[in-house]
Formats: structure tokens, C-alpha cells, sequence
């Protein structure tokens, strides 16, 4: 058995530590909680990753289980903004290419932000102002970290919107978000994100309401532009299939907590989580003929505020039984190594679950 720390995590693996990372992005035991008047939301609970540049994370998850409160903590927008008359409460540590965001200099990171770290929001028809042309907001992104003049900054703005695939960009660089489709919308916003060559680029749902061919053309912009700046990407989605073809690593989160982590390849083919089990029983294959229905996660996510006892799916996990002495609604499993950078929180042993997978889920997918 793999020798543990204490937060659960492997010898070698992000725990709660001082001192700065070798990797490229590290967050350690990450915890955004938001004060209400029914009770605490713990929308992140302690999680913990790396990333290194030129790779691409992926992070899944059913809407609620915490994915772009994660991206809004790396990119420092928590401690800004307040939920009615309360402040978002942050722990843990955050560290990009040596420095750390949520205890250093608020100024220093918000000159990061824009310029070594960016991001794609999921709705860009709220997240661009409708006041201002599409070629103003991108110039005011790059202006903000560049001492050009504004012709200058202009023509940085028409040569992104042309390399996202916007035709005519010197004439549609003067049009407002409403005058764009929504693919178009989503290709200005990467142009805006990209415009001052980000290290690290984060997209949230970036093919969110779009059509099947608008995906297929975002993800291969996505894809090719880090080809181009080598960026380190981390993709939110709740779409089993975009990550397939875009992670490199995939980890999986739930209540708040990350229940699986792993390389892509190892999490799609060998998964270990009876979560991850039912997300990928519930994608839809076209690669095969479909001879079942698909098989939804029964029930529905839990309550961030209220919990439950134990493993957090142990209300709607198949399996919860299994493990002996009730330890699935009594004690929370910690996140532990069952393979060669490989992790899982599950309470069940390892030959329940190879069993399981191999004679009763891999065979219906």
C-alpha cells in the first residue's frame, strides 16, 4: 500500500505543505465555503492537483459539485466579490510558476491575471459588456498589460480575432456582442483570453449551447492555439466527450471533492470510482452499436450545505454495502493511490472493485 499524508493524498502528491512547487500550477487543499443565512455552502472542500504547461486537465463533474467555483479561485475572483453581505472564505493554497495567489500581494496577482493566467467563461454573452464594441474589450485586455498606444493594441485585436476564424476581423472588430452568434461570441471571448499569450488558460463549459459542428471547431481552436503558446489548459465541462479527446488528465469531483484523479486514458478504460462509473454509463457511443438505454446516475446531487454522513455518494451509490461495519455512511473516504498516478476515494477494496468493473459495468459500456 502506498505510503499516505494525512490529507489522503500519496508521498509525491499536492498536500497542504509551505513552500513553492516544482510544477507549474499547484493547488493544495483548496477550500471555498460561502457563508448563507441556511448554512455554510462548501462548494470546494479540500482539493488538491497539479498541472504542468502544455498539458490539459480536465475536470468533471454534475453541475453543483464545485467545477467553476474551482476556476474562479485559481483566477482570484472569490476574494473580490461578495455573496450578499458576506465574503466567499478561502483556504488552502494556490501556486502558479512559484508564486502563490491567495495569501501574496492582491496587486501582483491581478497583474497575472489577464497576462500569465486567463480565462473562457461559459456564458460569454454575459461575460463581454454589451456597451462596448467586441475590439474595445479586447483592447483594453491587452492595453492593460502592455504600454502600446491604442492603434497599436487595435491591430493586436484584429490579428486574434482573425486567428480565432472570425471573417472580415478589420470590419467585425468594431461590432457588439449581440451583433455575433454564439459560436462567434465564444471565438472573440478566446481571442480575449489569448490576446496577451496566457501560461495558463482556463475554459469553463467553453461548447456550452453550441452546436454539434461549433464544439467540434472551438475544441480544435482550443487544441491548437496550445499547440502554439504551449499553455497549460484546464477544461470544465460536464461532457465525458470533450475531455476525451482533449485531457491529458482527467479528475473527477463530486460535493465538492475530487473522488477520482488519473490520467485520461487510465480513467476512461480502468476507472475505480462507482461516480465515474455512472458518468460514463450515462455518455452516449457512437463508435459501437447502442443495444441498451443509457444508465442515468440515479438520484440527484447532494446538498453542499447539508452533506451526507460518510462518502458524499453513498446515497446513490450501487454499491454503498459492500464495505463492511457501515464505513460508507460513517467515514469519509480519503483520496488514495490505486495505481501508478492513479486516485480514488472509495471505501471498497480493490478486488471488489476490479470485480464489479470488469463483470458488471465495462461490459454495458
Amino acid at each position: 500500500m502506498t505510503q499516505l499524508h494525512k490529507t489522503g493524498a500519496a508521498v509525491g502528491e499536492p498536500v497542504a505543505a509551505s513552500g513553492a512547487p516544482s510544477a507549474f500550477l499547484e493547488v493544495r487543499d483548496l477550500k471555498v465555503h460561502f457563508p448563507t443565512d441556511d448554512g455554510l455552502v462548501k462548494s470546494v472542500d479540500g482539493l488538491s492537483f497539479t498541472l504542468e504547461k502544455g498539458r490539459t486537465l480536465g475536470i468533471v463533474g454534475e453541475s453543483g459539485s464545485g467545477k467553476s467555483v474551482t476556476s474562479l479561485g485559481i483566477m482570484g475572483l472569490h476574494t473580490a466579490g461578495q455573496y450578499g453581505r458576506r465574503k466567499a472564505q478561502i483556504s488552502g493554497e494556490i501556486w502558479l510558476e512559484g508564486t502563490e495567489l491567495l495569501s501574496g500581494d492582491q496587486d501582483k496577482v491581478r497583474k497575472l491575471r489577464g497576462r500569465d493566467m486567463a480565462m473562457i467563461f461559459q456564458d460569454p454573452l454575459s461575460a463581454l459588456h454589451p456597451y462596448y464594441s467586441i475590439g474595445k474589450q479586447i483592447v483594453e485586455a491587452y492595453r492593460v498589460h502592455h504600454d502600446v498606444d491604442k492603434k497599436t493594441a487595435r491591430r493586436r485585436a484584429i490579428e486574434m480575432l482573425d486567428r480565432v476564424g472570425i471573417p472580415q476581423p478589420d470590419k467585425r472588430v468594431d461590432a457588439y456582442p449581440h451583433e455575433f452568434s454564439g459560436g462567434m461570441r465564444q471565438r472573440a471571448m478566446i481571442a480575449m483570453a489569448l490576446v496577451n499569450n496566457p501560461e495558463l488558460l482556463i475554459a469553463d463549459e467553453p461548447t456550452t449551447a453550441l452546436d454539434v459542428t461549433v464544439q467540434a471547431q472551438i475544441l480544435d481552436l482550443i487544441r491548437d492555439l496550445q499547440k502554439e503558446f504551449g499553455s497549460a489548459v484546464i477544461m470544465i465541462t460536464h461532457d465525458l466527450g470533450v475531455v476525451a479527446e482533449m485531457a491529458d488528465e482527467l479528475l473527477v469531483m463530486y460535493g465538492g471533492r475530487c473522488v477520482e484523479r488519473g490520467t485520461a486514458t487510465e480513467v476512461f478504460t480502468e476507472p475505480q470510482h462507482p461516480y465515474t462509473w455512472g458518468l460514463l454509463g450515462s455518455m452516449p457511443r457512437i463508435d459501437r452499436d447502442q443495444t441498451e438505454r443509457l444508465i442515468p446516475v440515479k438520484g440527484s446531487p447532494p446538498s453542499l450545505i447539508n452533506l451526507p454522513n460518510g462518502c458524499a455518494f453513498n446515497p446513490r451509490c450501487p454499491y454503498a454495502d459492500i464495505p463492511k461495519d457501515n464505513i460508507t455512511r460513517t467515514e469519509r473516504p480519503e483520496l488514495r493511490e490505486v495505481g501508478s498516478g492513479h486516485f480514488s476515494a472509495c471505501h471498497m477494496s480493490a478486488e471488489e472493485r476490479e470485480r464489479i468493473w470488469t463483470e458488471e459495468i465495462a461490459p454495458k459500456l
